[in-house]
């Protein structure tokens, strides 16, 4: 901080600016340590904020319609919460529908688990360990003390920069950047901590943390594997550590700690009434956002179906779906968009492109189809670029198709590529309907003799099927099953 805070008139102006937001924060004392906190924002701001943005994660990602499931969730999470550090907090524990391995909490005690992550999950205390862990953010109010350090420093650079020029900005930035991710490692573990309290004090075998945070790093360092594999970025779990909890002393010492804390008598662990539940669970893709084979989607509730390149790596999100060539330089998308009866796709196309002067245009008619495309100057994450984009109608339903490439002028076989998977958006088949179905997980009990590459033929086409099954079931990297237990399996 020395080193921003230089002797003379830019000086005082700096230490001025700083005095003058420091005056404006508040200190509050955190509900975990008793000690005062430097935020920015109070109790009711904090919730205030959650009941805000909870509404939008529902939105992006909707809820897992399975009230079972749904319910059980709820029922863990608020027998954590009441023997929390602030259990007058009225929480929400929600289940997502993603295939994301993913938990995380918004301030003011609204706290998500996604399908994806609770697939991996073996026994109730694991899922009371990662909702706990989740809890432990809220309690300790880590979001609502990151953005405060995350705010001062940025306010403190703009006005920095004001008076100083663009280069002390960017150095009071990257101060900035520097403080607020350096919470990261100490926020997790002291997360981890207060996640083993509570499962201590609500009767959970608070060991129940350090398993569950194996079974995480076992699939981050498959999901690590598999996007290596895939050229692509890896999806984690945000509070799984650098190192397997067997080799972290620090996280096995504050889970240990809880042990002296358990005011409840310890549950008797179900493990078979807890896979059950998971019977049927979607695993994967889900049939309202349509199913990934290979090349090709599959969208069972808006009819379609489309091909993309071969080699092309296809991203199914909430929103849209993205295909990306192998070398990255090109990609394709594919939204809906509103379409009344009737409706034109040339004039779809129009609003689709505002004034973007329409080139070299085409049609896409087929049997059940009518499309319009054209070449439109847009923007694109190459900068820049001559697009193709096409309104399409199947059906009542209408779609907007836009490709771009790294290269000014198209190479050939990108454009011919391109053109293949524009013209391949049609009607669904009924011969094509079983593809758009999900996968599910399916609990059996292993019979004898029964190995991990028969349980595994349940989906022949799952990519790498006995290391997920390996995943799910705990056995990873080398486990196999054993006669008579229940295992995961996935069908479609």
């Amino acid at each position: 901080m020395d080193a921003l805070f230089v002797c003379g008139r830019r000086g005082l102006l700096r230490a001025a600016a700083a005095a003058a937001l420091l005056a404006l924060a508040g200190c509050a004392l955190n509900p975990v340590t008793g000690r005062s906190d430097f935020v920015l924002m109070s109790e009711e701001q904090e919730l205030a904020l959650g009941a805000r943005y909870h509404g939008e994660i529902i939105k992006a990602q909707g809820r897992y319609e399975d009230p079972r499931l749904q319910a059980m969730v709820q029922r863990i999470g608020r027998a954590l919460a009441a023997v929390s550090h602030r259990p007058e907090i009225d929480y929400q524990f929600t289940l997502l529908d993603s295939s994301e391995v993913n938990a995380f909490a918004l301030p003011g005690g609204y706290i998500y688990i996604t399908r994806g992550l609770l697939a991996y999950l073996g026994s109730e205390a694991e899922l009371a360990a990662v909702l706990g862990h989740e809890l432990g953010h809220v309690t300790a109010r880590h979001s609502v003390r990151q953005q405060s350090a995350a705010t001062v420093t940025g306010l403190i650079g703009a006005v920095i920069g004001a008076h100083a020029g663009s280069g002390a900005a960017d150095l009071a930035g990257l101060a900035g950047t520097a403080l607020v991710r350096g919470y990261g490692r100490e926020h997790e573990l002291e997360a981890d901590r207060l996640g083993a309290q509570y499962l201590a004090r609500a009767g959970y075998d608070h060991n129940a943390m350090t398993r569950v945070i194996g079974v995480l790093k076992d699939q981050e360092l498959f999901e690590v594997e598999q996007a290596r594999r895939e050229g692509r970025e890896a999806q984690v779990y945000h509070g799984v550590f650098a190192t397997h909890p067997a080799n972290d002393r620090r996280l096995q010492e504050v889970v240990a700690e809880a042990a002296s804390l358990r005011t409840a008598a310890l549950r008797v662990e179900d493990r078979a009434q807890f896979l059950r539940a998971l019977d049927g669970l979607v695993f994967g893709d889900s049939e309202s956002q349509g199913m990934v084979r290979g090349n090709r989607f599959y969208h069972g509730p808006l009819g379609i179906r489309m091909v993309f390149p071969d080699g092309w790596r296809i991203l199914n999100r909430p929103d849209r779906l993205l295909a990306v060539a192998p070398e990255r330089d090109a990609l394709i998308q594919l939204e809906t968009v509103a379409a009344k009866p009737g409706a034109d796709p040339a004039e779809l196309l129009r609003q689709a492109v505002g004034e973007r002067a329409l080139r070299a245009e085409f049609s896409l008619d087929d049997a059940g189809v009518r499309g319009r495309g054209a070449t439109v100057r847009i923007d694109t994450p190459f900068g820049p670029r001559d697009g193709r984009v096409a309104a399409v109608l199947v059906g009542e339903h209408g779609f907007l198709l836009s490709a771009a490439a790294k290269p000014e002028a198209w190479p050939l076989d990108l454009a011919r590529g391109v053109s293949e998977s524009f013209r391949s958006l049609g009607p669904l088949a009924d011969a094509e309907r079983p593809l758009a179905r999900a996968r599910r997980i399916k609990i059996v009990t292993v019979a004898a003799g029964q190995s991990l590459e028969a349980l595994a033929r349940g989906d022949p086409s799952l990519e790498r099927a006995a290391d997920r099954l390996r995943l799910l079931n705990g056995w990873y990297p080398a486990g196999q099953p054993r006669a008579g237990e229940l295992a995961k399996v996935v069908v479609r």
